[in-house]
């Protein structure tokens, strides 16, 4: 099939290649000026009825703006696919929005980084039955086997996406708590070697497992060179909002983003407080800065 890509970074130029090398026609945008179309009504000039184009740029106001520019230059019957990290309300308020134009938006929710290129996206799909229909062929070229759903409605891609951020989240802490812990032991543990070993008959192997041997393979057990600063992306509260709307626990995926905060801080104030109290309660020790 032929499509428009919109934003060729490290995903959705993958994306791109990927889609090419199997053929599919693939007409590009991207601000940098790298695409094919030198801006999106000369992208949209390029494809024929019924259109598809797929963006792959940040969440929030570029998402925004775009769609908004889209919508006023494609026709009834042409289709948008969200496949960045948007808020699934925003998705749905979009799709909404879109449709009285007579325009479709697909929102699908992409997993797989920069491995994508080589073993495949896994592709949670939200929207009418038609306008996935329309896209199925590209679906199921960017993901492997099996690693392709349409999920439900609009909006369900981008939920199901923001979930399954929240579980990696919490994933990544439990490792992190652990390797610490060993790290710290009185034993001098090659922590690459069990990650290493791990991988193979534990039931806590996984892929993340496997990135994780690989980075100490490369940096080292200490990881001297690598700063504990975590960014998060907006997956992870979404998530954790949802929990509390929908009185669902979720004190792992919480506590992991709590984590999150934490490693950005130089020194928590909240640590002081409890600093404090303690001498002030029991006559503990203070250090001085």
């Amino acid at each position: 099939m032929k499509l428009g890509m919109v934003g060729l970074g490290r995903m959705g130029g993958n994306m791109t290649e990927r889609l090419r090398g199997e053929g599919h026609e693939v007409e590009t945008y991207d601000r940098s000026g790298n695409g094919t179309a030198a801006s999106l009504a000369d992208l949209v000039e390029m494809l024929a009825p019924p259109r598809a184009v797929w963006l792959m740029i940040p969440a929030g106001d570029p998402t925004e703006q775009t769609v908004q520019e889209l919508v006023g230059l494609l026709a009834p019957g042409d289709v948008i696919v969200d496949g960045g990290n948007s808020n699934f309300r925003d998705s749905k308020r979009r799709a909404t929005a879109a449709a009285e134009r007579g325009i479709g938006l697909v929102d699908a929710g992409v997993s797989g980084g920069i491995w994508g290129l080589k073993e495949g996206y896994c592709l949670m799909v939200g929207g009418e039955d038609e306008q996935v229909s329309l896209l199925e062929p590209a679906f199921l070229t960017l993901a492997p086997d099996g690693g392709y759903a349409h999920v439900g409605p609009s909006g369900a891609g981008h939920f199901t996406k923001m979930v399954h951020n929240g579980i990696e989240y919490g994933l990544m802490e439990s490792y992190a708590e652990g390797f610490e812990i060993l790290f710290s032991s009185e034993y001098d543990l090659d922590l690459e070697e069990i990650a290493g070993i791990w991988r193979y008959g534990s039931v806590v192997r996984s892929w993340l497992l496997e990135l994780l041997h690989d980075a100490l393979e490369q940096e080292g057990n200490s990881l001297e060179h690598v700063a504990g600063y975590v960014e998060d992306s907006g997956e992870g509260r979404w998530t954790v909002f949802e929990a509390i709307d929908q009185s669902v626990p979720a004190p792992v995926i919480a506590a992991s983003l709590f984590a999150r905060f934490a490693s950005r801080q130089d020194e928590s104030f909240a640590a002081k407080i409890n600093a404090a109290l303690r001498k002030q309660f029991g006559g503990h020790a203070v250090r001085s800065e």
